[in-house]
């Protein structure tokens, strides 16, 4: 049985910095791309940031590129979503999933397995 669970979020104040994890049993990450999705009140799930499978590359919605940065464990199983300079439009529940690659990040309708979703709360 394949399950991913988010930790991590919580409240940060405004410019502030949290680091999301995604960690999984049933499942080897490393093999995986694994997207980070988030989803806030009244508005639609986006994509913001998709970590290719064993070395692969990063890429990074427009909304997010310069601030948010993915990183894999695969001693622990386990991705990482560094988030910096956290701004209130980032407050959301928080996933990740995972599929082959990245390409269908930005909508996420390819990603199989999901995670139930960590919360952020951007506020001073």
């Amino acid at each position: 049985q394949v399950q991913l669970v988010e930790s991590g979020g919580g409240l940060v104040q405004p410019g502030g910095s949290l680091r999301l994890s995604c960690s999984a049993s049933g499942i080897t990450l490393e093999y995986y791309a694994v997207g980070w999705f988030r989803q806030a009140p009244g508005k639609e799930r986006e994509g913001v940031a998709c970590i290719g499978p064993y070395d692969g590359a990063s890429v990074y919605a427009d909304s997010v590129k310069g601030r948010f940065t993915t990183s894999r464990d695969n001693a622990k199983n386990t991705v990482y979503l560094e988030m910096n300079n956290l701004k209130p439009e980032d407050m959301a529940t928080y996933s990740c999933a995972t599929d082959w690659g990245c390409t269908y990040y930005l909508t996420g309708e390819k990603f199989k397995y999901w995670g139930q979703g960590t919360q952020v709360t951007v506020s001073s």
